[in-house]
């Protein structure tokens, strides 16, 4: 499973009081429909806008909300939801918010791990925008390309692809509900990454609207600016409504298996082996290991679940050489269609590919996940260990997505995402319950994370911003919003991307902090938007 959970937010800025009265809100309402009426004239905002005493407010803020942890009447929630439309509309409700001194939020699919897209964790005002309606795609089979709006899922998009071209894919999430706006703007990580990078590598042109309601694309807003949104994390530069991507070759036919191994069955030295052979596969070849906790429901093992472009011939020749210890056979192996794979791997089984058009098929329950990279093989010594915490309650589980292939190609600085040709392989930790003793389920998890500190990448000790973790560290408010306080854990996110620098570009409601963008107190630390020099490379080939 390839980001799962991840991060669809594009957060902007402060946030909530949960004590908010309703006379307050009200008239916050009244003045803020009045404001967006004489910016957008044209529009009928009043069924647009929704404050804390409509009767849809509730349904429409959970509507997207994945994780059950962030419903309790306790959570700071937005004073009003605006639903924009059209791009006018999310002009007009920048130039309201900086006009009544309002922070704004935005949500496209409401997967973050951390809720930052719909809630607050100190408790200030904010406005929530939800992108649901901009969920347009136009695809150009002939130029390769596709315009994508923000509210748009994955799966709308993989669907919409395929109805034009059955040879054109994107790589992106294999979670199927999983909206643009968050996944294109953290990177996105996928099974057609090590053909292909990321889905922020992918991206051509985009448009965003900025601090001054402007409406940008790539040539208005710059080269940095460009940069800074393709994988330094949602909502810190700007609201970004649309995305151009480049459409990438699929053949006819593509070959998928999945393979569980109990501990009898060698899953401990397969997972250790996987380590040095999956990286330097072909890559056609997308491999991914899985640790869960009861693979035969009584003991944890291991899950191989592999997309190759290309028929099971080639692929079961190719693993008889490369990682025959896997025992891949005939009876393992599947044909079908790319968009059949992205069915699977959204783990819809045989589904007809309408499925990735249903948003709502998302189970919603509680979780919490974290990650890390791997840049040097773990031992085999220590991979006992690791087994051995999917025995204990409350276990979760670990899922390992190779790198290697053309991510081993593109430059550290190419875009923000630095996470390239050191990196073996990324680890999502996540733990789900529907019910129970919630402390059980977080405390493995920390517990865990920690227990493996010196078996992963250090200095920094990297994490990936779509796997959102605020125990990682999280920027202060007031004065102690600076550079020093946030920079250790934003280079875990971007390494040397995430640096000092006098030209970063401003928050979303014209604050601005010397050094990088602070969107607010909760967000993750935004890599400088004045790209580094690299010396001594050749350029990436997934340039334009």
């Amino acid at each position: 499973m390839v980001e799962r959970g991840a991060t669809e937010k594009m957060t902007l800025l402060w946030l909530l009081l949960i004590s908010i009265s309703p006379a307050l809100s009200i008239n916050t309402y009244d003045t803020f429909l009045n404001c967006l009426s004489f910016y957008s004239p044209n529009s009928n905002i009043s069924q647009i806008l929704y404050n804390q005493t409509s009767i849809s407010y509730e349904a429409l803020l959970n509507s997207t909300i994945q994780n059950l942890r962030f419903t309790s009447p306790t959570i700071t929630k937005p004073i009003l939801i605006l639903i924009p439309t059209d791009e006018h509309q999310i002009q007009a409700s920048v130039s309201c918010c900086k006009n009544q001194s309002l922070s704004m939020r935005v949500r496209s699919g409401g997967h973050d791990y951390e809720g930052l897209s719909y809630r607050s964790v100190n408790q200030s005002m904010f406005v929530m925008l939800d992108l649901t309606k901009l969920r347009s795609i136009h695809v150009h089979s002939n130029q390769g390309t596709a315009w994508v709006q923000s509210g748009a899922t994955v799966g709308e998009l993989y669907y919409k692809i395929s109805k034009k071209n059955s040879t054109l894919a994107f790589p992106a999430a294999t979670c199927s509900t999983v909206a643009v706006g968050g996944q294109f703007s953290g990177g996105g990580i996928g099974t057609l990454m090590r053909k292909y990078g990321l889905s922020a590598d992918n991206i051509l042109d985009a448009k965003i609207i900025d601090s001054n309601g402007r409406i940008l694309d790539r040539a208005a807003m710059g080269e940095d600016l460009f940069w800074a949104i393709r994988g330094g994390g949602g909502g810190s530069f700007g609201i970004v409504s649309s995305w151009k991507v480049r459409l990438v070759q699929v053949p006819q036919i593509v070959s998928i298996f999945t393979i569980n191994r109990t501990l009898d069955q060698g899953a401990i030295d397969l997972i250790y082996k996987w380590q040095y052979i999956a990286f330097q596969m072909d890559p056609n070849m997308f491999l991914e290991a899985d640790i869960r906790p009861n693979i035969n429901g009584t003991e944890p093992g291991a899950v191989f679940n592999s997309l190759y472009l290309g028929r099971c011939t080639e692929m079961l020749n190719y693993m008889q050489v490369h990682f025959p210890d896997l025992g891949v056979g005939k009876t393992d192996c599947r044909e079908m269609s790319w968009i059949q794979s992205a069915v699977y791997f959204a783990r819809f089984g045989d589904a007809n590919p309408k499925i990735l058009l249903d948003r709502g098929l998302q189970p919603k329950i509680y979780n919490k996940g974290t990650s890390d990279y791997v840049t040097d093989p773990i031992p085999l010594s220590a991979w006992q260990g690791i087994f051995d915490w999917f025995r204990y309650k409350g276990a979760g589980s670990m899922y390992m997505i190779s790198h290697g292939g053309v991510m081993s190609e593109i430059l550290e600085s190419e875009i923000p995402y630095p996470h390239r040709e050191r990196v073996l392989y990324n680890i999502q930790y996540l733990v789900t319950w529907r019910s129970g003793d919630t402390d059980t389920y977080l405390e493995w998890i920390r517990e865990f994370r920690s227990n493996m500190t010196c078996l992963v990448s250090k200095n920094p000790r990297r994490a990936y911003v779509n796997f959102r973790d605020l125990e990682l560290g999280r920027n202060d408010v007031g004065q102690n919003a600076n550079y020093e306080n946030v920079r250790v854990f934003g280079e875990m996110y971007f390494t040397d991307n995430f640096r000092s620098d006098d030209l970063a570009v401003p928050m979303m409601v014209g604050r601005r902090q010397k050094g990088h963008s602070i969107s607010d107190i909760t967000t993750m630390p935004i890599p400088s938007t004045v790209r580094p020099a690299v010396v001594g490379k050749s350029p990436t080939r997934m340039r334009e």
